[in-house]
This record gives C-alpha cells, sequence and structure tokens, in this order.
C-alpha cells in the first residue's frame, strides 16, 4: 500500500518501495528462484545501528526442533516486546499481508510457512512506527545477539530462542536468501522483519529492512505436559 493511498494515521511502517520490496523478496524466496547479493552494510534504523554478529558473545547450543504448533504470544524482555501474534496468509499479489495498520503493536506470523519450533526459518513481521508513535518492532534493531525471545503457543508451551544475528539490508541489494532463508540445515530458525535504514519524508518510505535472526535454544512444556 502506498502513501498516497494509505488512510490517514494509519502508519509508515512496511510502506512503498521498502514493504513492497519485502513482499517480493518473500515471494521469490518461496519459490526458489531469488539470487540476491547479500545483506547491506547500511549503518542505521532511525537512530539505532544494528551489529550483526560481533566477536565474543558466546551463544548456547541448538535444541532440536520440536512440534511446531502455531504462535500466539512473542516476548523479547531485552527491548520490551509483548504482543500478541497473528496469522497472516498471501494478498492477490502474491506477497504475506501484513498486520492491519489500526493493530500496530501486533505481530504477524506467515502462516503459511513454518511454525515457530520445527525445523526451518518461521517469518514474524512487524511495524517500527506509526505517524504519532513507536509500534510494536520499534526497538527491534536495538536487539543484541545472546538475547532471549520467547513465543508463546496455542498449546501453552514456550519455544525459547537466542538471537545470533541482527542485520540491515537495503531494499537495493535485498537478499531474500540471506533474509529470510534457514542459516542451519536442519535446525529451528526465527525471523523477525520490520523496516529500517533511512525514513524519506518527501517519499515516505523506508529504504531498508531490518532482519533478526534467532534458533531454538530451549522448550518450555505446556502446563499440562509433562517434561
Amino acid at each position: 500500500m502506498s502513501a498516497s493511498n494509505r488512510p490517514a494515521g494509519s502508519g509508515r511502517l512496511l510502506t512503498g518501495v521498502a514493504w513492497a520490496t519485502l513482499l517480493l523478496g518473500l515471494w521469490l524466496w518461496g519459490r526458489g528462484i531469488t539470487d540476491g547479493s547479500g545483506a547491506s552494510s547500511a549503518p542505521t534504523t532511525g537512530d539505532i545501528a544494528a551489529v550483526g554478529r560481533p566477536h565474543g558473545v558466546l551463544l548456547p547450543a541448538a535444541h532440536a526442533p520440536i512440534k511446531g504448533t502455531a504462535p500466539e504470544r512473542i516476548e523479547i524482555p531485552s527491548i520490551g516486546v509483548r504482543a500478541p501474534v497473528v496469522a497472516r496468509g498471501l494478498d492477490k499479489a502474491g506477497g504475506i499481508d501484513p498486520p492491519p495498520f489500526a493493530k500496530s503493536q501486533t505481530v504477524g506470523w506467515y502462516g503459511s510457512g513454518t511454525r515457530p519450533g520445527a525445523a526451518g526459518a518461521a517469518l514474524l513481521v512487524g511495524h517500527v512506527d506509526t505517524e504519532t508513535k513507536p509500534a510494536v518492532f520499534y526497538g527491534l534493531s536495538a536487539a543484541r545477539p545472546g538475547a532471549k525471545v520467547r513465543v508463546v503457543r496455542t498449546d501453552g508451551s514456550v519455544a525459547e530462542f537466542t538471537i545470533d544475528d541482527v542485520q540491515v539490508f537495503t531494499r537495493k541489494r535485498f537478499d531474500a536468501r540471506k533474509a529470510y532463508g534457514p542459516r542451519k540445515d536442519g535446525r529451528a530458525e526465527l525471523r523477525l522483519i520490520t523496516c529500517g535504514g533511512t525514513f524519506d519524508r518527501a517519499s515516505h518510505e523506508y529504504n531498508a529492512n531490518v532482519v533478526v535472526s534467532a534458533y531454538l535454544t530451549g522448550e518450555k512444556p505446556s502446563a499440562g505436559k509433562s517434561a
């Protein structure tokens, strides 16, 4: 949806070219035909730097994939995120339908893709801000490797992930395989995605996407399930 035909006050994340690039990349990646040129070294998302994977950060061993069930809530304590998750499908153009602008504090999960905890990369997207206030993933680029991400699932279990990478991909050098594809075969992973880079007030667009990668490192069974 372009800035010119959005409802007034509907927010500015995932609009115009930045969102179109994200959707097109997902569409192409899902069909196995993307051949991008790699991640960008763009330094900022708003006023916050993305850090990649710094040396010296000790990360825990990966947990084996678990039965994937639909996500209900996501928690990222280090950046103050506690938000509901809703499944989103594909629109008529073949792209994932983002969360409604009216629900800027809600995270969208690509429901036809990997479920959090199962092998592969589960994709979650959220708004960075609206025209008047921060949205659910406003602080996403401040996330750091080693931080925890908890996904509460519909069966009551909690899939616990550890962030291992934070990157900014510019729309001109967007690599859908690196943004969406698994980093290691057979591992259960998450991708948390929002808009980033520089916001151009003239065009009402961001010029990049922030992509946070995390992998499964633990599981908390539901109350009715033995450990």
